[in-house]
This record gives C-alpha cells, structure tokens and sequence, in this order.
C-alpha cells in the first residue's frame, strides 16, 4: 500500500523519491506510467544518468552473444523463430564452432559469453554441461550465460555446477492473464515465475525482463512489470520494444516506441542502481541511435554478435534485426565509435554487477517498508 505521503506527490516528486529509496508502490508506478510529462520522462532520464555513473561511471559492459540455435519447441505468439514458422531455416552449431565463436570474442576482448536459443530437444542437458565445460576450462576469467529458456531445476543445478555463472530468462509479464494472451495455453506464467525462483535460490546470477509495447500491454501490467523487478531483485534486466515478426500471429501490431523504452530504462535504473541493464539490438533496431539513447537513459551493457556471419539471419526473433550481415569485429568496432562519440567507453571486463551498491539498496527499502507499516 502507498503511504499517505505517497499519494500525495506529483510525478516529479515521486521520481525524486525512486532515486533516493528505490522503491514506490504499484499504484505509484502507475501514476507515473500514466500521468508523466515529456518534461519528467527526460527527468527520469537525468536522475538515471546521475544513478548510472555513480554506481559505474562511464564504462560500458560488453557480452559477446552466441545465438546457437534458432530450432524451438514452443510457439509463443510473438516470436520469428517459433516451432510452427515454416519459412524458418533452422540451424545448430556444434560444440566447435560455439568454441570458434569464443575465441574470435575473446580476442576482441570480450569477457562475458551469452549462449542464446530456442528451447531445442536437441541440446539435451549432458550437450549443454560439455559445451559449458568446454568453455569454462579454455576460458577460466571469463563469465558464462545461458538463455534457454524453462528447465527443470535439476537442469540448472547441471549448468551451474559446471560453470554457468548466470541465466536469462524474461518474465515477458509480471500479469498472469497477459502472458497467457502472448503464449500457447501449454505454457504457464506460474512455471515462468517458479523457474526464475529456482534459479535465483541455485546462485546464478539472474536476468528477467519484459517487452515494451507487447500486445495487451496496458499501464497496468506495466506498473505490475516495475514492481516485480523492484521485489525480485534481478541482477539483470532486459527490455526493448516489441517489433512485429510478419509470419507471426501479431504480424499487425503496432511496435513498441522509442521513448516508451528510454523511459522504462530510466525507472528500472532508479528501482535498482546496480542492475546490470542492456541498451539492446532491438532498441537500435527501431531507431537509428537506439542504443545511445538507451545507454544514456540509464542502460550500461550491449550485446554485440558473435555467431558465425552466415547464420545471423537465421535468428530473426522480428523484422529487420540490425548487424545480420557485420562481422564481429565490425560490430565492435562500430560499437566503440558510437560509445565514443556520447562519452562512454566500452570495457574489457566480465561486468558483474556492482554487490556492495545492493545493500545500500536492500537498506534503503527495508527502511521505506518499514515507514510504510
């Protein structure tokens, strides 16, 4: 519940009042999402600047992603690459070439791998944990993440033991009734929610994340999305705007904006100063200066790809997805210029996320609880 105070302060002063404790309550979220001016979302974006360097300066994260595989069991509504999309052409990469791509990435100075896929059969557990192996033993200094989806917790146990050290998995919706509108009925917001749970008590270092704009959003789910990340407290958190994918279900729908996602990327900063926030592909994808927006609204880690040149239009989760056709060093390179040129700097680390900020954190919102009792 909002405390009389609470319901009290305008926009601004709520915004003032997310720097400061890192916490509001749902019905303050949605008095923001609702009633903000243009004036308070570049205000957010101020105070997510400020929140930003002084928890990580001016550096910027950098993961190097491997997309490798674009074969998936499920059909979830929104997504290119879904099991029933026949114009897919649908491709896996062995244990070598995931190891060729790490390589060339490590080279270039990345720190941090990102294995992203399909929920594919294929890569049964005892694949993954060799692959993992594989890389943790060539790669010892580096960190290693997996986005693939639900698994049971037995599965994640197996990834962290052999060296994953964190794990991607996009809430979609913190609204029940939403995420069944964007998924098949075969699959469950409460299982999505019980898998973030496991991994979370396993030790990964965990990313969760929504799409803005997705169809069915409302200010609702949305306020719902900010206050589930304020009381999960993820390491990690990944938004972009929905893009329709053409041979999807919501082929017709409307792309999420700009300034919608530069504005989320703001309040998710000031919930949790040491999240670990992507300025992402999908951002850059919709505008031309996409993720120097984002990283200056907050965000300080990008993705650039890693996967082999010739399969990178095979991995179209939408249309039009930027650096299909760029080599991985091109990617980077052109990434360091666009850092360059708004002050920022790209880093040669593993990027963790910054844990003696989170008590400071975890203070502050035991203290708001405690006045709101």
């Amino acid at each position: 519940m909002p405390t009389h105070k609470e319901t009290e302060k305008g926009v601004s002063e709520l915004l003032q009042l997310l720097f400061e404790k890192h916490h509001l309550s749902l019905s303050s979220y949605e008095k923001i999402l609702r009633e903000r001016t243009k004036e308070e979302e570049e205000l957010a974006r101020s105070l997510a600047r400020e929140c930003t360097e002084k928890h990580y300066g001016r550096g910027v994260y950098t993961r190097g992603l491997i997309e490798f595989t674009n074969f998936c069991k499920n059909n979830c509504h929104y997504c290119g690459i879904q099991r029933d999309n026949g114009e897919v052409e649908r491709y896996r990469l062995s244990k070598e070439e995931i190891l060729s791509c790490c390589e060339e990435g490590y080279r270039l100075g990345f720190r941090t791998f990102v294995m992203q896929g399909g929920e594919d059969p294929y890569f049964t557990d005892e694949r993954i944990v060799d692959i993992v192996s594989a890389i943790r033993k060539a790669y010892p200094d580096c960190a290693i993440t997996l986005s693939i989806g639900e698994k049971s917790g037995e599965s994640y146990e197996k990834y962290f033991k052999a060296g994953v050290n964190r794990y991607l998995l996009r809430h979609e919706t913190a609204d029940e009734a939403h995420y069944q509108y964007l998924h098949p009925k075969e699959l469950s917001w409460k299982k999505r929610m019980r898998c973030l749970k496991e991994l979370k008590e396993i030790g990964f270092q965990v990313g969760c994340g929504f799409m803005v704009g997705s169809p069915g959003q409302t200010v609702k789910t949305l306020a719902k999305d900010l206050y589930f990340i304020q009381e999960f407290q993820p390491d990690m958190c990944g938004i972009g705007p929905f893009i329709p994918q053409h041979a999807t279900k919501f082929a017709k729908e409307k792309a999420g904006s700009l300034g919608e996602t530069l504005f989320l990327l703001a309040l998710l900063r000031l919930i949790k100063p040491n999240l670990l926030l992507p300025a992402t592909t999908a951002l850059g994808t919709i505008d031309e200066h996409g993720r120097e927006l984002g990283i200056l609204s907050g965000a300080n880690v990008l993705m650039p790809n890693l996967s082999p040149k010739e399969v990178r239009k095979k991995y179209l989760l939408y249309d039009n997805k930027i650096c299909t056709g760029d080599e991985s060093a091109q990617c980077k390179a052109d990434l360091e210029k666009k850092m360059k040129a708004i002050g920022a700097e790209l880093l040669v680390d593993r990027g963790d996320a910054r844990k003696e900020k989170e008590s400071e954190s975890k203070r502050n919102r035991r203290t708001c609880c405690q006045r709101e009792k």
